[in-house]
């Protein structure tokens, strides 16, 4: 078997291997209740936690809602739900609906984004269901009291601005949400006084949203993406997906933390530390009830550290816009990590491709369908020459592989005459060993840009709903199937047009026949756009090859 026939089966191999690491399905998670040594996903004690530790042994809990469980059972029967208020704060892109019941975040609407799913509202609003998308509890040196069920006094300070004053036991606490114009963002701060009968406030909890509705027309594969990501002061970002959670295992991540955020395929809700030294001092996620093979459920609460009773951070609630997350610093645009385990190479090579998208974008002023099709035809005419060297270099060693066959067979018995002649071979010729992987160079540079372009559909919400000629969503697969067809077609013309003037090889011409039809089968269902920047790729190679091919015949004439 040829070396390169041999290299096209561990890319093969490569492809099939990697596919299901880098992007996996849902997993059914284990029956909850399992005991000993058949317990999988073990949900990691709270004890683990230096600062967990102290906290006092009430503050352990799950998450409660309920007005019981204020400290103070006189203040909590006094509390009507039905008492409180909700309102919006609105900026020219958004509105923020908070609720007098706990202070809390209830829902945030987006005007600039429509709702792609079945049920067809009018904009994307972000909620979490029945739940808020955000909520507080108070850690004192004695004692964990949720804001939920206390009735907070409303107070419009001017537009955008919002208080919230109440009592929560016999501590006063206030709330404020400033909605900054022309953003997604919210700034949050308060003070919690000190209470006689709990003693000093210590930490705020704030529980983020448990799940995202999803506005997409595929529903199931938004909620695939639901994931808490978050950001160490050391600078690692990193990714937990609600489907590596079981029912019930919790996950704690040390701070300082400077984000964390739940996010789904294309919108996120956020929180930013305030200040140089990160407040957030540590993140807990516990998996929730699963209900389905998707995990659409998680409980995620951030561990926030006061300072004389006092609290700031920053809220985003929208859409994952590189330029927009950019622009709010903190590397926060790093709230969506690409790649899975390989995260550290593809995450960088996706940014400079997203980069080099929204320039092309913005600047030649043409739809996204267009700029993948322009990137496509200048990245084959960029590796045109380095294509070129190593398909000639290939060439060269098919001429000589017969006199390097008879001098392995002559010399057998001889590794240091038969290594002596062969490198005499080579330099007679212009090569090196080396040489022989040149000829299967062009089978690899290209990669890197396909997975990069990969998870850069995968979660960039510039292609959501973007239509180009037949294709209703370049985000979404080809709903006809043409392209990926076209793509299969193009590849089998490359191999066949590959295999011209060449000595007849039975595994080579098997996988003339076998890859295409495999790349097609893999490809079907991935996004219309990548499908056609890929079938761009084989279309503007065709001529390369055809010339290549054209040249082998020539030479092998004159032989």
């Amino acid at each position: 078997m040829e070396k390169r026939t041999i290299l096209a089966l561990a890319l093969v191999a490569l492809v099939i291997i990697l596919t299901p690491k880098l992007f996996p399905g849902s997993r059914v998670a284990p029956v909850v209740g399992q005991t000993g040594s058949e317990q999988v996903g073990v949900a990691q004690p709270v004890q683990d936690s230096l600062l967990a530790q102290r906290i006092p042994p009430q503050a352990k809990v799950e998450r409660d809602t309920s007005v019981s469980a204020v400290s103070n059972p006189g203040v909590a029967a006094a509390v009507e739900q039905d008492a409180a208020e909700q309102t919006v704060i609105e900026s020219s892109v958004s509105s923020f609906a908070t609720n007098s019941s706990g202070a809390s975040l209830q829902q945030v609407s987006l005007r600039t984004f429509r709702d792609l799913s079945a049920a067809r509202a009018p904009l994307v609003t972000l909620t979490a269901g029945a739940t808020p998308l955000l909520s507080y509890r108070i850690v004192s040196t004695r004692d964990t009291i949720p804001l939920a069920g206390v009735i907070f006094q409303t107070t419009r300070e001017g537009d955008g601005i919002t208080r919230y004053d109440g009592v929560v036991g016999d501590s006063p606490v206030t709330i404020r949400y400033v909605v900054k114009p022309d953003s997604f963002i919210a700034h949050v701060s308060g003070t919690i006084g000190r209470s006689q009968t709990t003693g000093d406030p210590r930490f705020l909890l704030i529980d983020l949203p448990e799940t995202l509705r999803s506005f997409e027309a595929d529903t199931v594969d938004d909620q695939r993406h639901l994931a808490f990501a978050y950001y160490t002061k050391a600078g690692d970002a990193r990714s937990l997906p609600f489907g590596k959670l079981d029912p019930g295992e919790v996950e704690l991540v040390p701070g300082p933390l400077t984000w964390v955020v739940t996010k789904d395929k294309y919108f996120l809700v956020g929180l930013l530390s305030d200040g140089k030294d990160p407040a957030f001092a540590e993140f807990s996620a516990e998996g929730g009830i699963q209900s389905s093979r998707t995990e659409t459920h998680a409980k995620g609460t951030i561990v926030h550290r006061l300072s004389d009773g006092a609290f700031a951070f920053d809220v985003y609630a929208g859409p994952q816009q590189w330029r927009r997350l950019s622009s709010l610093g903190r590397d926060f645009e790093n709230s969506n990590p690409y790649g899975g385990f390989l995260q550290p190479v593809v995450q960088p090579f996706a940014t400079i491709v997203m980069k080099i998208l929204l320039w092309m974008r913005e600047n030649l002023r043409i739809s996204y369908g267009w700029v993948l099709v322009i990137f496509g035809i200048a990245v084959r005419l960029i590796l045109w020459p380095l294509n070129q060297k190593g398909m000639r270099a290939s060439m060269k060693m098919q001429r000589i592989q017969p006199e390097l066959n008879e001098i392995q067979k002559r010399y057998k018995s001889d590794p240091p005459k038969m290594q002596a002649e062969m490198m005499r071979v080579y330099k007679e010729h212009d090569m090196s060993p080396f040489s022989t992987f040149a000829g299967c160079l062009p089978l690899f540079l290209p990669l890197p840009i396909l997975f990069a372009l990969f998870f850069v559909f995968q979660n960039t919400i510039e292609f959501r709903g973007v239509p180009f000629l037949w294709f209703p969503d370049i985000s979404q697969k080809d709903p006809f199937y043409i392209v990926p067809l076209t793509m299969g077609v193009s590849m089998f013309a490359l191999s066949w047009i590959s295999m011209r003037n060449t000595p007849p090889n039975p595994q080579t011409k098997a996988m003339t026949y076998i890859f295409p039809v495999m790349m097609t089968v893999l490809f079907a269902n991935f996004p219309s756009g990548l499908n056609m920047y890929y079938t761009i790729q084989n279309l503007a190679a065709l001529p390369q090859q055809w010339l290549i091919a054209n040249e082998r015949a020539k030479t092998s004439a004159k032989s």
